[in-house]
């Protein structure tokens, strides 16, 4: 079984799950978000906003794909490029701190240690960035939306919680915390999965 972690490339959207290739919770604020949902415009807006992101930032997204299938995604950004945070109860993110906004692991492939993968393969490019840490906001009641990602999960790979809600907190992963992440990554993978490819080269995309 080949197992490969590859950035998000504008190339690449059309093979993410459709339900993710058509969200754009965390891209849009509300009101645009439903304009955007009632003229059935939202993978165009999804591909704008990676655009944006890949030219004015960098890499935005990690894609986790088993046998050449996707099986998980991770998506994260500077804040201000994230309009549907600001509807959170426990915000702003920290200024030294980037947001995940999204990660998911297909049902397929659901417990087999690919979430932890996918949140090392984006610590260790922050790392690598001179990002600090990661912040996401969780969702304790774990309703099962898909647009929020769980804060059990979270806390289960080293997340820790900074402002407290009864469905909402606000985590964050300290990656000076996380540096062997940054170190052997690769030999970490390997102890979870087996044999694991890991391509780190950024998209053919400037950054500012």
């Amino acid at each position: 079984m080949s197992r490969r972690v590859t950035g998000i490339t504008l190339d690449g959207l059309d093979d993410l799950p459709s339900k993710c290739r058509h969200c754009v919770f965390w891209e849009l604020a509300p009101h645009i978000r439903e304009q955007a949902e009632q003229f059935g415009q939202t993978a165009l807006e999804k591909e704008a906003w990676v655009s944006g992101v890949l030219l004015e930032w960098g890499s935005c997204g990690r894609v986790l794909s088993v046998d050449g299938v996707a099986a998980g995604y991770a998506f994260y950004a500077p804040p201000s490029a994230v309009p549907g945070a600001a509807t959170f109860p426990t915000g702003p993110v920290s200024a030294d701190a980037i947001l995940l906004t999204a990660l998911r692991v297909t049902a397929d492939f659901e417990h087999g240690g690919l979430g932890r993968v996918l949140v090392q393969s984006v610590a260790k490019d922050l790392t690598r960035r001179g990002v600090t840490a990661i912040e996401a906001f969780g969702d304790l009641q774990e309703t099962g939306n898909g647009c929020v990602i769980p804060a059990g999960f979270l806390q289960q790979v080293g997340f820790k919680t900074v402002r407290r809600h009864p469905q909402w907190p606000r985590l964050r992963l300290e990656l000076r915390n996380a540096i062997s992440w940054k170190e052997d990554v690769e030999a970490a993978l390997e102890r979870l999965l087996g044999s694991v490819s890991v391509h780190t080269a950024e998209p053919t995309f400037g950054r500012a």
